[in-house]
């Protein structure tokens, strides 16, 4: 009988802080400068520099704990983690070890039969980024990009209390929704501003002791996560019923090939020679900061779907995907604030916005067209100025360089043709152009009447009313069979 295995997964989380400027300078933090254009003395570890600590970090940072009900130490410490390594320029990283910001915390997640769970977090640490190596297989050599040295971090390091690739892609998708509706980061995985770190051993079912664990690294998206969880869960069952050890160590996921491979022995603590970092003061965190910071919490997805639902009457489903992203949730509420129309914002969201981020491959953050201009768009519709078809044609406008919805209608003609004898007149020879289809239709097949209206909706550029258009037609064709 084959051995039944648990799989235990921790994660470390490494966070951007959307801070204008880094963490222990006032270099700029913004991504895509040109290589080496966002250093100085400080960020890039020249002799003599003093680093000079951000207070806004401290701030992102104490609202990420206090989200994610962890203790604060009111009094904590800076360390220096040395390790040589080209993209980290001092030869050593500012972290903390002894005396982290946050500590003893946790997220509740929902699992995938339904339940709830909490995974605990352990820490959260404030720290400063490593720059990025460049591999350039032209020229056969490594450069360094120093932009990204110095950004603010804070390192989210759970318990390990999951137990599959499923509760791990809830608890990064709960900690991303709430650090991005707290504005502490964008958490773009493509961009690198949140990146995991994925801890993971097995052991036989009902076993209290953990198994040998690894770390994996280089995982950049939920789904690389998931498949690396997997490789890692297989390969280290494969080795385990072939009577060989699993060693700890750290391992690059390779997505492509969906396979890790062993890039050096697993460090402790000890290996990188933590000591307190002389050049850096103790953080002091007062009471009232704490109150200010708590104070600022927004509200959340939990109690923004609800009030969804409650005060504006959507469906659980619409509430469901609209705070999935502070994106779609903040376009929502400012275009409905403006055209008072919430279930219609709803409906253009869930529907044609969702469609237009599927065909351009697009995540919602990516969004940059203006609530103003589609409850105007909407504000269009419900006063018949244009009709449906017209409507998506110009939201498409709207979705891609965020059009004025007025002007563009405007200036392309696109307004509903009101006129009625000339709608009648139109309609008239559309129908003495289509006799088959006028004796279809009165030979009992429905199909015939869409024919006509679609020839008459083309005869008139697509600008009339297709209310108008049916009630004409059977008028039309009433009155000729009563001839």
């Amino acid at each position: 009988m084959s051995r039944q295995y648990e799989t235990v997964i921790g994660l470390e989380v490494h966070v951007e802080l959307a801070t204008r400027t880094k963490i222990f300078c006032g270099c700029s933090t913004a991504f895509g400068g040109a290589p080496n254009t966002h250093t100085c003395p400080v960020c890039t570890g020249m002799p003599g520099s003093l680093p000079v600590l951000n207070k806004r970090v401290v701030e992102l940072a104490l609202a990420v704990g206090l989200a994610t009900n962890c203790r604060i130490n009111q009094y904590c410490k800076f360390d220096r983690k040395n390790y040589f390594y080209p993209d980290n320029p001092q030869n050593y990283q500012i972290s903390q070890l002894y005396l982290p910001i946050c500590h003893d915390g946790g997220v509740e997640i929902e699992t995938a039969d339904g339940g709830k769970k909490t995974v605990g977090i352990h820490e959260i640490h404030m720290e400063e980024d490593a720059g990025k190596l460049i591999h350039d297989e032209w020229e056969d050599c490594s450069l360094v990009d120093f932009n990204r040295s110095g950004v603010p971090l804070i390192e989210i390091v759970s318990e390990p209390d999951m137990r599959g690739a499923d509760e791990v892609i809830a608890y990064l998708d709960k900690l991303r929704l709430i650090i991005q509706y707290l504005g502490a980061s964008d958490c773009k995985l493509q961009e690198g501003s949140m990146r995991a770190d994925v801890n993971l051993s097995v052991r036989e079912a009902g076993a209290k002791e953990f198994g040998t664990r690894t770390e994996m690294k280089n995982l950049n998206s939920f789904k690389a996560i998931a498949r690396a969880i997997e490789g890692e869960r297989t390969r280290q069952i494969d080795l385990l019923e072939s009577g060989r050890p699993v060693i700890q160590e750290t391992r690059r996921w390779d997505d492509v090939k969906e396979y890790s491979y062993a890039m050096r022995s697993k460090e402790d603590a000890q290996d990188y020679r933590y000591f307190p970092d002389p050049d850096l003061a103790p953080v002091v965190i007062s009471d009232e900061m704490i109150r200010r910071i708590r104070g600022q919490q927004p509200e959340f997805r939990t109690e923004k779907k609800a009030r969804y639902v409650k005060e504006f009457g959507l469906p659980e489903y619409d509430a469901d995907i609209l705070t999935g992203t502070k994106k779609l949730a903040d376009i929502f509420e400012e275009a409905a604030a403006v055209c008072h129309k919430p279930k219609k914002v709803s409906n253009w969201l869930m529907v044609e916005t969702m469609r237009l981020l599927k065909d351009r491959e697009m995540d919602a953050d990516r969004i940059t067209f203006s609530p103003e201009h589609l409850a105007q768009l909407i504000d269009l519709v419900e006063a018949g100025t244009v009709n449906s078809s017209v409507a998506k044609e110009v939201f498409e406008k709207i979705f891609d360089e965020d059009v004025d919805p007025e002007r563009y209608v405007e200036e392309h003609g696109l307004k509903m043709e009101n006129d009625t004898d000339a709608l009648r007149k139109t309609i008239a020879g559309v129908v003495e152009a289509n006799p088959q289809s006028v004796a279809d239709y009165r030979a009992g097949k429905k199909k015939a009447m869409g024919f006509l209206v679609g020839q008459a909706m083309k005869a008139t550029g697509g600008k009339a009313n297709p209310a108008a258009i049916n009630q004409i037609l059977r008028e039309i064709l009433e009155e000729e069979t009563c001839e």
